[in-house]
């Protein structure tokens, strides 16, 4: 699975406490980039007339608020992935408050997905790709890796979907060069730093060719 065990139960140990906070006091946590991330993405959808029975995968769904969110927006074919086995439990009871049967929760390892997770109209990636990069151990190769996943994953003429705040979109370009050609830059919010003004978050949305 993952190499750096250490990255690995730092973020057991994050789902735990959202999973105990989201216990005590129905608080889903922190919703990693902000709630902007989340409306931007279901505006394109919306916007391209992504039909609402579309399969959706989360790729690292993290507490499944995306999901939810899409699920409340009429999105009706919902599956969310993530390789900790707290963050899916949390995204379980997020999703059983909210009340949301159409949204489907399983423990994956994306850079060694199992055979049925294929089929994808839409992948979405919100910090997944951001994570894998920074693993200390051969991170080239788990990019490279995550590319193959998504290849498979993704039906041809697919979308995927990606906010990133490690990579800018010339990086973004060249690590989804094969099998991908970029379709749009979302707008993100701009910060300004020494006279300069730049990104923070950099959201692209690819095709699979």
């Amino acid at each position: 699975a993952h190499g750096d065990v250490s990255a690995a139960r730092s973020w057991e140990a994050a789902y735990e406490r959202e999973l105990r906070s989201f216990r005590d006091g129905g608080d889903a946590g922190e919703i990693w980039f902000g709630e902007e991330s989340i409306v931007r993405l279901i505006r394109w959808m919306e916007k391209h007339q992504i039909p609402r029975d579309s399969p959706v995968l989360d790729i690292g769904t993290g507490n499944g608020v995306l999901l939810v969110e899409l699920a409340k927006s009429g999105y009706t074919n919902l599956t969310g992935i993530d390789y900790s086995p707290s963050a899916i439990q949390l995204s379980e009871q997020v999703k059983e408050k909210e009340g949301m049967s159409n949204i489907k929760f399983q423990v994956e390892d994306f850079l060694a997905p199992s055979a049925e997770l294929s089929g994808f109209e839409i992948c979405i990636d919100k910090g997944t790709f951001d994570a894998v990069s920074l693993n200390p151990e051969d991170a080239v190769g788990k990019r490279k890796q995550y590319v193959r996943s998504l290849c498979s994953t993704l039906k041809p003429g697919g979308f995927f979907l990606i906010t990133s705040c490690n990579w800018t979109k010339e990086e973004l370009l060249s690590e989804f060069r094969e099998g991908f050609e970029i379709l749009e830059e979302l707008p993100t919010p701009k910060f300004c730093f020494g006279g300069r003004i730049g990104n923070s978050v950099t959201a692209l949305v690819f095709q699979r060719k």
